[in-house]
């Protein structure tokens, strides 16, 4: 089983993950977000990436001013930097995107631990899908992103699920425990 808390899983993946692995290190993105304990999510750690597909970093904050200061602090100077607040879920999320290098980042912090959040749990869930599915469900997954389907929703889709399909992945959780 892949260590998704440690990034170093990506020098040993795809072309895509090795450069990103290069980058993170290079730019020290992990390094000056250590404090809120940063994981890499989405769709590139899983490979199941577009190429157009953005780094997707979650972190927890306590406190939120602290956390929106220094990401003004780390990344603010780079290309299309924006910061909001937002509700998911019925908590506070604190977000920053921008571009550096090739690569778009989005970095996204709650006042939870990371291994807690959707974001992580839903690459987890969707991972062991994947695994136990194999090449071609991988591939029909990739086929609906490319048609315009966000993740979960294709997940869901291709298995079936109804409702709101960030949530009915959650409840798939208790199957690979």
């Amino acid at each position: 089983m892949i260590d998704f808390k440690n990034i170093k899983y990506l020098k040993t993946g795809s072309d895509k993950q090795r450069k990103v692995y290069n980058f993170l290190i290079e730019s020290s993105i992990f390094e000056l977000l250590k404090e809120y304990n940063p994981i890499l999510t989405g769709t590139i750690p899983i490979g199941i990436d577009l190429p157009d597909s953005d780094l997707d970093i979650i972190c927890e904050c306590y406190d939120y001013e602290k956390f929106s200061k220094n990401l003004k602090s780390y990344f603010g100077k780079n290309e299309d930097f924006k910061l909001w607040t937002n509700i998911f879920y019925g908590i506070k999320a604190n977000i920053v995107s921008f571009k550096l290098d090739k690569f778009r980042v989005e970095i996204f912090g709650q006042n939870i631990p990371t291994y807690q959040q959707q974001a992580y749990k839903h690459m987890i869930v969707e991972n062991k899908i994947l695994l136990e599915n194999g090449l071609d469900f991988k591939n029909k997954v990739i086929q609906l992103k490319i048609s315009g389907l966000k993740t979960e929703p294709a997940f869901a889709k291709l298995l079936g699920l109804n409702g709101d399909p960030y949530i009915e992945l959650l409840k798939l959780e208790s199957n690979f425990v």
